[in-house]
């Protein structure tokens, strides 16, 4: 049985292996873009048509237009059958995730420069946004919230969720997460169709102006393809996570850390950072334990041989270096001076500081969202927030004199350029102020 990799910051042969490592989060999945492309023109072209015949396909599920839309009853009957303990801990975190989100909130600029000028911005929602949630009974309430909440908190007026319900399965908790969330109308469809019928609308499913959520690689591709129509959040791919542990960690803390990872999917990947070796040897021998133990022990092993890794370093400053190169999604740093080492990271979707500050708290009820760049897109990217449903809209206003005090350069800029039409807009008015 062959174990995840093992490399040693500094030794021969450590920058290729590293290499190799980052490049195993890179990812092509020509297929998926292939039938995500012929998928929306069948949509487009189509309408409802092709969204009943994918929905019968895919999800072995039989649909008329008119049964697209839960109903307001079928809504309210799962949310009276959730558990106490559940809908408890769903209010928890809905609670939680909109107060962070709440802090977020942007104020309007507004300011009058030396020259007379009044300069502002002002902030608005969209108008509707697409929530994607996967669906059947492996579905994720928390992406609900996580998806959904930020939307509402921006002020946006109209929010569509899409859920596969294969076989005709919808996971109940869903449905009370959405109805916590401000969701206001769900469609029991998915996959490419669902995303395409979100950019560009059908008989039934009107168009929204933003989509966001996680998918498969068909949805992925799908919204890769649909931007321009229409905005996205990202393409996001495995999950991953980076924890940076010193020798005084509980290894099994660490291993079940890694592992929360790893039991997602086949592709997704955990990676341990150690300034200890001997440490990393405990936590390779009890993440094996823990494997034999989990239910879920087949896919969170298949990803770890596959994928993980456990990297010794020299120390700490080393551990940040390597960091900001993988640019994980998630970043534990389960060491004694968490701030410290936080001050040298720079790419990171979301840091997690402390022993007792596990990345699953994050997932679920901590405040901040859990819709993270992957594939190493922290260098460029951030996760989902407020700003994800805002627009910003600048304006400015001059009056005669503040046009004489800046109009003169404008006209200069608008001359050598060439464009005679934009100087003598501005110097038009600038002769009758002086008039």
């Amino acid at each position: 049985m062959s174990g995840p990799r093992r490399l040693s910051a500094g030794e021969p042969g450590f920058e290729d292996a590293f290499a190799a490592l980052l490049a195993d989060r890179d990812e092509a999945n020509l297929d998926a873009e292939k039938a995500a492309a012929a998928i929306i023109a069948e949509v487009r072209a189509r309408g409802d048509a092709a969204i009943v015949d994918y929905t019968a396909r895919f999800d072995r599920l039989t649909l008329t237009p008119e049964r697209f839309r839960v109903t307001e009853e079928e809504i309210a009957a799962a949310d009276a059958a959730t558990p106490p303990t559940l809908a408890g801990a769903l209010d928890i975190a809905a609670a939680r995730i909109a107060a962070f989100h709440r802090a977020q909130m942007p104020s309007d600029l507004a300011t009058r420069d030396a020259a007379g000028v009044h300069l502002g911005m002002r902030w608005g929602p969209l108008d509707s946004v697409g929530i994607y949630v996967p669906g059947g009974k492996a579905a994720y309430p928390s992406s609900v919230l996580m998806n959904a909440i930020p939307a509402r908190v921006a002020g946006v007026p109209r929010i569509a969720m899409v859920v596969p319900s294969p076989d005709g399965v919808l996971n109940p908790l869903v449905l009370a997460a959405a109805r916590r969330a401000g969701v206001t109308e769900i469609f029991r469809i998915g996959g490419a169709q669902a995303v395409a019928a979100l950019a560009y609308g059908t008989d039934t499913v009107p168009p929204v102006d933003r989509i966001v959520g996680p998918g498969n690689a068909y949805v992925a591709a799908a919204k890769r393809q649909v931007f321009g129509a229409v905005g996205i959040d990202m393409i996001a791919g495995p999950s991953e996570v980076v924890v940076v542990a010193d020798g005084a960690n509980d290894p099994r803390w660490i291993a079940v850390d890694l592992l929360a990872q790893a039991e997602h999917d086949e592709a997704a990947q955990a990676i341990l950072i150690t300034d200890d070796a001997g440490f990393g040897d405990r936590v390779a021998a009890t993440v094996e334990e823990e494997l034999a133990a989990s239910p879920r022990g087949a896919i969170a092993g298949a990803s770890w041989r596959a994928h993980g890794a456990i990297i010794a370093v020299r120390d700490l400053e080393q551990a940040a270096a390597l960091v900001n190169r993988l640019a994980p999604e998630h970043l534990e740093l389960a060491v004694a001076e968490p701030a410290k080492l936080f001050s040298r990271i720079r790419h990171a979707g979301a840091v997690f500081l402390g022993r007792h500050c596990p990345e699953a708290l994050g997932d679920y009820v901590a405040g901040p969202n859990h819709v993270l760049p992957t594939s190493r897109t922290a260098r460029f990217a951030s996760g989902l927030s407020v700003f994800d449903f805002l627009k910003r809209t600048t304006w400015v206003s001059a009056d005669a004199a503040a046009l004489a005090a800046i109009g003169p350069a404008a006209v200069a800029l608008a001359e050598a350029e060439g464009l005679p039409a934009h100087a003598r807009s501005v110097s038009l008015r600038l002769a009758a102020g002086r008039s």
